[in-house]
């Protein structure tokens, strides 16, 4: 509510000089009649949603702040149409509407003056009066500012009970002008349907629409909620007792409501409930175990999958039971040139005659070289052979290892619209050996795609380091493989070869995955820059990454060194040093098109990220976890243009901008598969929750050239000494160990 001091202010957004997206908080510079655009005026306050352009009704008091002087605190704001032929020409040159860009603009205003506002909205077939402006275009023009008038009343409505402007235009795009009626009546149904809302937004609209806190619809959406995010922390179930728990917190009601909720959930098929091993009892008894419905067919289905075709009849590498191996590892020495290891040659006996095997190590330890030779035989044999990785980087450089042509997985199966593979059981892989590197990666809804499109008959060789972070999806498969009993073939590699133990990188990762500090001192490609504070850490990030490491290395910040940190928030979390990277690497320039969506601001240059599998963008899709480079923005047009890490060129319309983060700065989750010329990490105590040796060790062994140190020693040595978080909720494990007859397979 206005206070009776509270004041009235006019005037048109002409920049954002900073956006806080979680709280909506926004710095923002203005032009009101009286100062025109040479004389800006501060607004502060919450103003998230409105575009650089439009014209503002703001709602707030004057103040003096003791360093910035004068500003005006905004309480609240409405959009209305600008009045002036310079306010016009600005509002409709700024990107809001597509079709129309600065000179078309300029060319509008200066035909119609200040009546083409009216023209736009009440005759817009006269806009092919303006030079330039053809009927499709001007259907466009005219198509484009009803949808934004569309979008405009139901955002007024949504923020009117909380929801952001970014939600709200998801919200408009899933369920056009049944948007009100929606978030009035069925409130729930946004956490299933809209990306980005969860049960807490859907909630907090239902409280709105006056749903009581003890329906049966609101506990089973809790339920539902928190199974959800449970996957999002890598579980592919929740035990019944720890599920019935967590959702009591989180719909803050008594457990007796839950159970009946709960049994409707399984009753609908919404939910499965199914006993699985006790894991503090080593096996003995049972626990129930609470799914979600994919996560259960999908890890079912990966150890039936992974069975069938570890004992499969057919063998497409026959070959291999007959070979005379020491002839063939003497031709393979001398086509490579090197002697593999005892484990190594293992390793490479075990995937060319088991049908399914697991081969993991640490860096240095000669994984790749493995690889190499298992493909170098493989292909001596005329065999089919098809490489994946989980991102296009890894993919990249899985090619460059092996001379041999590799894909991420993702664009192996060509995922359909849906995420439905074009390859599956009924239409298998021309495959004789299936090589998949950073398995650890690997979800367990992807690895059940993959495995379920490889033919009965050929090999599979899960490549990894089961001491690495686990997925960020549901799952840990690798760990699952080699925690199996003896039931999946395996190779663990463990000694360092005699070159990596000159790298700071090797011998510091491997340091810190057995619990000693990494020695930062005396390696040419790892170091410490030690500092207390988190706001000068970052300071002191955004130094080295954008100066000091270009001068000293040569390398290029945005292309050649990569930001990893333990988390997103925080003074020198992703968060904050995307914003203060994007200042140092890709500044704000006068005259050069930028697109804002919610707290960000997106220029041609910009490192960015994909946040979400979206298959219908690009050729077969582009997935959560691709990174790419603006390299074009039209305000005309309204998209802009990312090239990915696959060398692939993908348009984003403005509307769209909610998939795309800045990339600049990622956490060391999103880094998984990938590796960087240089990695730069760094470690504050406000990270104190996140800092684990599994995390530590992840980012650093994603260097290939350099790693470098930045913060604080004390947590460093806390991420050093304190082990990774507990086991995943998952089952795999327990379904491949079963037992089974396989005769009739």
């Amino acid at each position: 509510m206005n206070s009776p001091r509270d004041s009235a202010l006019e005037a048109v957004l002409e920049r954002i000089t900073y956006a806080n997206e979680e709280t909506g908080y926004t710095v923002a510079r203005v032009a009101t009649e009286r100062s025109g655009r040479d004389d800006l005026l501060t607004v502060v306050g919450p103003l998230l949603g409105a575009q650089v352009g439009e014209s503002l009704r703001l709602t707030g008091r004057w103040r003096s702040h003791p360093k910035y002087g004068t500003q005006f605190e905004v309480h609240s704001y409405t959009t209305v149409l600008p009045a002036t032929i310079q306010g016009i020409r600005r509002y409709l040159g700024s990107g809001l509407i597509k079709g129309i860009g600065p000179k078309m603009a300029e060319r509008m205003v200066d035909h119609f003056g200040t009546d083409i506002l009216r023209v736009i909205e009440e005759q817009p077939d006269r806009l092919t009066e303006v030079y330039g402006l053809g009927p499709k275009r001007s259907t466009m023009i005219a198509d484009a500012w009803e949808e934004q008038k569309a979008i405009k009343e139901v955002m007024v409505f949504l923020q009117g009970v909380g929801v952001s402007t970014s939600l709200a235009v998801r919200i408009y795009k899933q369920y056009g002008d049944a948007s009100i009626s929606v978030v009035k009546n069925e409130p729930y149904r946004l956490a299933a349907d809209v990306w980005g809302i969860g049960f807490k937004t859907a909630d907090t609209l239902a409280r709105s629409a006056g749903i009581p806190h003890d329906s049966p619809e609101r506990i089973k959406a809790g339920l539902q909620y928190t199974l959800s995010e449970a996957a999002e922390d890598g579980h592919c179930f929740l035990p019944e007792p720890n599920l019935i728990t967590e959702a009591a917190k989180v719909l803050d009601v008594p457990r007796e409501l839950i159970d009946p909720c709960l049994d409707e959930l399984i009753a609908d098929e919404r939910v499965v409930r199914e006993p699985v091993p006790a894991r503090e009892n080593a096996g003995e008894g049972t626990v129930p175990a609470v799914y979600l419905v994919p996560f259960h067919r999908a890890e079912g289905s990966l150890a039936a999958g992974l069975l069938e075709l570890l004992h499969a009849r057919e063998d497409r590498l026959a070959a291999f039971a007959q070979v005379d191996w020491d002839r063939a590892l003497g031709w393979l020495r001398e086509r490579t040139g090197a002697e593999l290891a005892p484990e190594q040659e293992e390793a490479v006996r075990l995937a060319l005659t088991r049908k399914v095997a697991v081969l993991t190590g640490g860096p240095g330890c000669g994984k790749s070289f493995t690889v190499r030779s298992v493909v170098e035989l493989a292909a001596a044999k005329k065999a089919k052979i098809v490489l994946v990785a989980p991102t296009g980087r890894a993919a990249k450089r899985l090619a460059e290892l092996s001379g041999h042509e590799a894909a991420t997985v993702h664009r192996l199966l060509e995922l359909r619209p849906g995420g439905e593979p074009s390859f599956d059981r009924d239409n298998p892989l021309d495959a004789d050996l299936v090589v998949v590197d950073e398995s650890s990666m690997v979800d367990v809804i992807l690895a059940n795609k993959l495995v379920k499109a490889i033919p009965r008959g050929a090999h599979l060789l899960l490549v990894g380091d089961v001491d690495q972070l686990p997925s960020v999806g549901p799952g840990e498969i690798l760990r699952d493989l080699l925690g199996a009993a003896e039931v999946i073939p395996r190779v663990r590699l463990t000694k360092i070869f005699r070159q990596a133990e000159r790298s700071g990188i090797v011998v510091n990762a491997h340091r810190v995955n057995q619990g000693l500090s990494p020695h930062t001192a005396g390696f040419p490609d790892f170091f410490l820059f030690g500092c207390d504070d988190p706001e000068a850490t970052a300071e002191l990030t955004v130094d080295i990454v954008a100066y000091r490491i270009r001068r000293k290395f040569g390398l290029e910040p945005r292309r050649d060194i990569q930001v990893l940190t333990p988390m997103h928030r925080g003074p020198a979390g992703a968060g904050n040093l995307n914003t203060l990277l994007q200042q140092a690497l890709t500044p704000h320039r006068e005259g050069q098109p930028e697109r804002r969506y919610g707290g960000r601001v997106f220029r041609v240059g910009d490192k960015v990220t994909q946040l979400r599998n979206n298959y219908d963008k690009g050729a077969t899709g582009v997935f959560n976890g691709t990174v790419g480079v603006v390299t074009d923005l039209s305000l005309e047009d309204q998209k802009l243009t990312v090239l990915t890490d696959e060398d692939e060129s993908v348009d984003y319309g403005f509307d769209e901008l909610d998939e795309l983060a800045h990339a600049y700065a990622v956490t060391v989750h999103r880094s998984q598969g990938s590796e960087y010329p240089a990695v730069v990490i760094p470690l504050t105590t406000s990270s104190w929750t996140m800092l684990r040796r599994n995390l530590l060790y992840t980012g650093v062994t994603r260097a290939k050239k350099l790693v470098v140190l930045v913060g604080s020693r004390r947590a460093l040595a806390a991420a050093v000494r304190t082990a990774g978080a507990g086991r995943r909720h998952t089952a795999l494990g327990h379904r491949l160990g079963r037992s089974r007859d396989w005769a009739d397979l």
